[in-house]
């Protein structure tokens, strides 16, 4: 009896630690299947892979989706994309989660997604708290700030298991904003800009992508003293800034569905119209341009930025074709023919 408690004691000892080495190993596994990851706000946000559903609160993490080769793992999408049905194709049929600015997060869990990709700051803290009742990370990549792009990019490349594609999108990039940089370098100066935002007489401040493309674009904004990034203007409070040039941004202008430029035109003609701007600088030399919303910020905003330098600085840059670069773009990385207009018809052509 004695031997026989021994031995099985002695036979326990290595089982005992084979089950030890079997816990550990299970551990070092569940660590080595999540992914803590930097977020725009500077967060920490573990998440578990594989990822293979995503739910995209808004356009631009959409369109990086695409670029990435992802369109596959995205169950839901914010419901203001079915205005751009043309752009979007069968993504505009995925389940509807609510909008941008405040997400429906009971049908968001519906999907069971292993992460919901939103912006920032839309829609509020609240979402975070209301996600993780049903242990659903959320991460909060803008996605529309040209300086953070190729960073941001990046992050979702290695979080999905897209490093090629997200590289190949970020050397693209990379080379041709390092073109515009090299170029502007012999621009003489920067001409003072109003760069209108979706809504009429609110501006951009520091902070907005809107600034930022201004400034990277060669031009001096003229609300760059203004301490919020958007800010409430005056008509009577840029008259007397007399700008140079004048850019309005399009809200969901829908350039992709758009067959000619009579809807920027439109709007172009009346803030050339508004009372006593005939005074301005830039609506004397015609130099008023409108530009959707598509390649105003966000993964295509080095588009935007190409016909941007064109206006400030058109001497310099009057051999540099925007829509090449766009069709290079929608071919290359989001899979579909180019087409469509993005910008307000030069007014010189018009008015002869």
């Amino acid at each position: 009896m004695g031997t026989g408690r021994a031995e099985k004691r002695r036979c326990s000892v290595p089982i005992l630690a084979v089950a030890v080495c079997l816990l550990l190993r299970l551990n070092a596994t569940a660590a080595a299947q999540s992914i803590a990851v930097r977020d725009s706000l500077g967060r920490q946000v573990t998440v578990a892979l594989p990822v293979q559903r995503v739910v995209a609160l808004n356009s631009d993490c959409l369109e990086v989706l695409r670029t990435l080769q992802a369109r596959d793992l995205v169950v839901g999408v914010y419901a203001e994309i079915v205005r751009e049905r043309n752009f979007w194709g069968q993504l505009a049929l995925r389940p509807k989660v609510g909008s941008w600015r405040e997400a429906d997060v009971e049908a968001i869990a519906a999907l069971q997604p292993d992460l919901v990709i939103a912006y920032g700051r839309n829609p509020g803290p609240e979402l975070e708290k209301k996600a993780a009742v049903f242990g659903i990370p959320v991460l909060r990549l803008d996605l529309y700030k040209i300086d953070a792009l190729e960073r941001e990019v990046t992050l979702l490349g290695r979080l999905l298991g897209r490093d090629e594609e997200a590289g190949r999108f970020c050397r693209w990039h990379r080379e041709h904003l390092d073109f515009l940089r090299r170029r502007l370098a012999r621009a003489p100066s920067r001409p003072p800009v109003y760069v209108e935002s979706y809504t009429d007489y609110h501006t951009v401040g520091p902070g907005s992508g809107g600034h930022e493309m201004c400034a990277l674009a060669g031009g001096r904004n003229i609300a760059a003293g203004l301490s919020i990034p958007y800010p409430r203007v005056t008509p009577e409070w840029v008259v007397t800034q007399d700008p140079e040039v004048i850019v309005k941004a399009a809200a969901w202008g829908g350039g992709y569905a758009l067959p000619g430029a009579e809807p920027f035109n439109r709007r172009r003609d009346a803030i050339m119209g508004r009372r006593g701007w005939n005074h301005i600088r830039a609506v004397k030399t015609g130099r008023v341009h409108v530009i959707d919303s598509s390649i105003w910020t966000g993964p295509r905003a080095v588009i935007g930025l190409a016909h941007l330098v064109r206006w400030f600085h058109p001497a310099l840059f009057a051999d540099l074709d925007p829509e090449a670069w766009h069709r290079e773009y929608l071919e290359m990385f989001q899979g579909i023919p180019y087409r469509g207009v993005y910008v307000s018809d030069p007014v010189e052509e018009i008015y002869k």
